[in-house]
């Protein structure tokens, strides 16, 4: 593989990093970075350590974003009654709090280990 090219798909998976971070503060963010995850992807010459890093990205983000999915329907009872209304209310409000934590601590996680694995050139599986 030429270097240049090598180049240009490490500054894809960095820059699908950068986008992974911000994904814990808006779901676009995500779903750009796994755009930029799977440009390393469909290269046929790409070295595997480049496109484990790649899945690795696309696959947290999916799981991400299924998590924070998951946490904003418990949150769906605030749209109709106060929070203070019922007891029920309050249970899923803090259900989702629960589950909306669950998800940002599995994304950084995920995160750190993945961009420290690849400022190491190292496969992240």
């Amino acid at each position: 593989m030429k270097q240049d090219n090598l180049l240009k798909l490490r500054r894809s998976v960095a820059i699908s990093y950068v986008f992974m971070f911000f994904a814990l503060f808006t779901v676009v963010s995500g779903a750009l970075a796994y755009w930029y995850a799977r440009k390393v992807i469909v290269v046929d010459s790409t070295e595997v350590w480049l496109q484990a890093q790649a899945l690795w990205i696309m696959r947290n983000v999916v799981i991400y974003s299924v998590l924070a999915l998951f946490a904003a329907l418990w949150f769906i009872p605030l749209a109709f009654f106060p929070w203070d209304a019922f007891l029920w209310v309050k249970a899923c409000t803090v259900a989702g709090v629960v589950f909306a934590v669950i998800a940002f601590l599995f994304l950084i996680n995920a995160w750190i280990k993945g961009l420290s694995k690849f400022l190491k050139n190292k496969a992240v599986f």
